[in-house]
């Protein structure tokens, strides 16, 4: 058994040489003629083939049952052969070897339907036995009459030798039309060999209807073909394998689709009747010769059979008609219980049914709209491709179409619909399209306000930002962008109008500003809310330079030619205008906004109520701040920044009261100058980190100090952004009480600006740290304005007078009335005054002369860092060496 699995070629291999070698040598040890050893050479050699197929090629369909039958053929050949030899000829109707032919016949039709499976089911089996037999006896009644009846005739032979003797030619009749329909019908990846296995099995039931009229008449049938025509069988079925490696396709389902395929072997026998038909009427008219009584009993089979195929079709039909009701009723059922409109068109577009819907979604009769086209109730720009739709219904390019048409309702109004469309047709009637028309009117209204939400202001309703962008994407995606031009502006001071008069307020001002603008920009140009207080302007096709900034003035203008009204109050705004221009190397839209950006940016950083054009420097600088800024979180993180500590000195006894801290940055061992980082960390808002790590620090230092018994206090400068954070309140008094520093020994230091611009929001907070017990100072004093009104409403404990004023102090009589006349103010209001920038002695002169009670400067004492402080607080007394003072 193992040799067999290990070498599965040398079974069919020594059968195949043995029978080779056998035939071979009956050529001249046998009786018989070289042709009838050919046959049985070829069978041998085909079952050979065959068999070494089936056991290499197992993954391929070659049934093994094709070889076995072939050398049934094969020994059925041999054997008559030898018996011939042995006995010589014997006029027997059915010889051993027509035993061996019949065998091999059941084998081959087992074969082939392996390859060409029968349909499954009961009753489409018994329909297919039923139409091969009429077929086949179809088929029998032709060769009856045109040659089996005139050969029983001249062979005088009896009915039953006769019948013994047509045995095989009739199974080869019946199995021919029985397996046709199913070759026809095979699985795709195996069409090609069961009809090469039909056409050799074809070729065989030639041979042996030649076969039988040798046998009755003892004359070779057509000179000897019958053996020629098995060689060429044989040849065929051995060239299976060959198919059965190069076969086209590997799918393995059967053709039951549309086409003549369907109704193969009603139509092989229909034809086969014809014929027979046919046959019989012509041989009745020419012939005298009676009929032989096979063909009645024959003909009454056929006849009662196709009378029960009637009864069985009639039967289907009367399923089908009854399915079809019951289906036709479900639709119309469907059709007026579902909300969508049902209709149904033909190709011409002329309406055939309309459901209910109709009445109840559009106010139509079904009347007015069945036998009427249906362009007629559809949008004039939706018909060309309602035509192209009808037009490939027509052609058959597609079975189903979705189109999105507008509907006109009965009231005039247009109705958004969506359609599906697939095609229908009726048992007797021409194929039509099924059309499901929805009402989308509210999904489409929906969709809309949806759009329009996403690229609009819900304040002003202007368009928004993101509209905005992609209006200037498309400009410089065709190619326009050289020719546009973009304005943005923003609104001074709006900040302070939303925190002191609330949202509600501010967004009644926005919808003002909106209004003003909107007049004033031209048709064609679109303007649109960027965020916040900022507007902006895309013109798409500049004239000119000039006229693109003669509307930014204008726009200004607007701004501020007259206070708005909200409410009860009258708010007088300004605008930062920045304006861009686009050109053919533009990079992006993005570019463009970005520039325009920038220009407004500067203008603001001007001092606002301006206009400003983007120059290519204004980029530079902007990338320069980000950089800088990159760097300054990098510094933060790394511990690059440093506390220096000035004195601040009781002029009159030269005693250091307090410190206050400066914030130093170290870059690459080089001192950056505060000036060029405090905007950028404002800017960034890091200024809040910043400010949170210096007082930090600065109470830690001040604690040690105050260990050693010294009384001192701590100055430290707030910025705007510090104060408006969330809890900056919060956070100082956990500071406090985490460094262990009283309230009272901390002043925090503001700048007049802060207390005008940022009122509303800076001054409540400052008064919940006032009542805290820190103290407050304002600084810079007298370089701002409006200082005497915040004075009143804020609790200020110092005001400290401006370097400005402390340099010119002895040189411009007029700055020294106005210091004497700021330091008389603050002892008048029982504030501590504070002179900062002291660097000459004439300047710690005068100030003393006018009862300045403190003073910072270099002359006095220059900043230390946290070490000089300390080697102070171990003197104790903490007494520095002032010029023009006995210390």
């Amino acid at each position: 058994m193992a040799i067999w699995q290990r070498n599965p070629w040398l079974g069919p291999g020594l059968v195949l040489v043995l029978g080779l070698g056998y035939a071979l040598g009956a050529v001249w040890l046998w009786p018989g003629s070289p042709t009838e050893w050919a046959v049985a050479a070829a069978a041998m050699i085909a079952a050979g083939t065959l068999g070494y197929a089936g056991r290499v090629l197992s993954n391929r369909p070659i049934p093994r049952l094709l070889g076995y039958a072939a050398l049934a053929w094969f020994l059925g050949a041999a054997l008559d052969l030898i018996l011939r030899g042995l006995f010589g000829t014997t006029n027997v109707p059915l010889t051993f070897g027509d035993l061996f032919a019949l065998i091999a016949v059941a084998l081959f039709w087992y074969g082939i339907i392996r390859l060409a499976p029968p349909p499954r089911g009961l009753k489409p089996r018994l329909r297919h036995i039923a139409d091969t037999y009429v077929c086949a006896s179809s088929l029998f009644v032709v060769v009856w009459v045109l040659w089996l009846q005139p050969l029983h005739a001249a062979s005088g032979e009896s009915w039953s030798t006769f019948a013994l003797v047509l045995v095989l030619p009739v199974l080869d009749i019946f199995v021919l039309c029985g397996v046709a329909p199913l070759v026809v019908t095979a699985p795709r990846g195996q069409r090609r060999l069961a009809a090469t296995s039909w056409a050799a099995f074809a070729v065989i039931s030639a041979a042996d209807l030649l076969g039988t009229f040798t046998q009755m008449t003892g004359v070779p049938a057509l000179g000897g073909a019958e053996s020629p025509l098995r060689v060429v069988a044989f040849a065929l079925l051995a060239y299976l394998p060959v198919l059965a490696v190069h076969r086209v396709g590997s799918g393995h389902s059967r053709i039951t689709g549309r086409g003549l395929y369907r109704f193969a072997p009603e139509l092989a026998a229909a034809g086969m009747v014809a014929v027979a038909t046919c046959v019989l009427a012509v041989h009745a008219t020419r012939s005298p010769a009676p009929l032989a009584p096979v063909l009645p009993l024959v003909a009454g089979s056929v006849i009662a059979l196709l009378l029960l195929r009637m009864l069985g079709l009639m039967a289907d039909n009367f399923v089908l008609r009854r399915s079809v009701a019951t289906w036709e009723r479900h639709f119309h059922a469907l059709a007026e219980s579902t909300g969508d409109v049902i209709l149904i068109i033909d190709a011409e577009g002329v309406v055939h049914y309309a459901s209910p819907g109709s009445a109840e979604s559009y106010g139509y009769r079904r009347e007015a709209i069945v036998g009427r086209p249906v362009e007629g109730i559809l949008h004039p720009e939706d018909l060309p491709r309602t035509a192209a739709a009808l037009a490939a219904f027509r052609r058959g390019d597609s079975s189903g179409v979705r189109l999105r048409t507008r509907v006109a309702a009965a009231d005039g109004t247009w109705r958004h619909t969506e359609s599906t469309t697939t095609r229908y047709q009726r048992p007797g009637e021409p194929e039509r399209l099924l059309v499901a028309v929805r009402d989308i009117t509210a999904q489409v209204s929906l969709q809309e306000q949806l759009e329009h939400l996403t690229f609009h202001d819900g304040v002003t309703a202007l368009p928004n930002r993101a509209y905005l962008e992609e209006r200037t994407r498309e400009i410089v995606t065709r190619g326009a962008g050289g020719h546009a031009a973009a304005i943005f502006l923003d609104l001074d001071g709006f900040t302070a109008v939303n925190d002191s008069a609330g949202h509600a307020a501010g967004d009644l001002l926005l919808t003002r500003v909106a209004r003003r603008l909107r007049a004033a920009v031209p048709p064609g140009d679109t303007l649109a809310r960027w965020g916040g207080d900022e507007f902006a302007v895309l013109i798409e096709n500049v004239l000119d330079a000039k006229s693109v900034v003669d509307l930014a003035d204008r726009l200004a203008g607007e701004v501020s030619r007259e206070p708005f009204q909200v409410g009860d109050t009258e708010i007088a705004l300004s605008a930062s205008v920045g304006v861009a221009f686009a050109d053919e190397n533009l990079d992006s839209s993005a570019e463009l906004l970005r520039n325009a950006d920038v220009a407004m940016a500067r203008a603001k950083d001007a001092g606002g109520g301006q206009v400003e054009l983007f120059a290519s420097h204004m980029h530079a600088d902007v990338v320069r701040r980000l950089e800088l800024q990159s760097e300054l979180r990098r510094a933060l993180a790394d511990g690059d920044f440093t506390l220096e500590y000035q004195p601040i000195v009781d002029l009159a006894g030269s005693q250091v009261l307090g410190v206050e801290a400066l914030l130093r940055w170290w870059r690459d061992g080089v001192l950056v100058p505060p000036d060029s980082f405090i905007g950028p960390a404002e800017e960034s808002g890091l200024i809040v980190e910043l400010g949170a790590w210096t007082m930090r620090e600065a109470f830690r230092t001040v604690v040690a100090c105050r260990a050693s018994s010294w009384d001192i206090g701590l100055s430290v400068n707030l910025s705007a952004r510090q104060i408006r954070s969330p809890r900056f309140v919060e956070d100082v008094a956990e500071m406090l009480a985490e460094a262990g520093l009283p309230p009272d020994r901390l002043t925090l230091e503001v700048t007049e600006e802060m207390l005008v611009e940022e009122a509303a929001e800076t001054v409540p907070r400052l008064r919940a740290l006032r009542e805290l017990g820190v103290r407050l100072a304002i600084d810079d004093f007298g370089t701002g304005y409006a200082s005497l009104v915040y004075l009143r409403q804020l609790p200020v404990d110092a005001i400290k007078i401006d370097p400005s004023f402390t340099a010119a102090l002895g040189d411009d009589q007029t700055v020294t009335r106005l210091t004497r006349t700021i330091v008389r103010l603050g002892q008048d209001l029982g504030m501590t005054v504070v002179a900062e920038g002291i660097e000459r002695p004439e300047q710690l002169d005068l100030l003393r002369e006018m009862g300045c009670a403190h003073g910072q400067g270099f002359l006095v004492a220059r900043p230390m860092s946290a070490a000089g402080v300390a080697a102070l607080a171990e003197e104790r007394a903490g007494r520095l060496s002032v010029a023009g003072t006995d210390a």
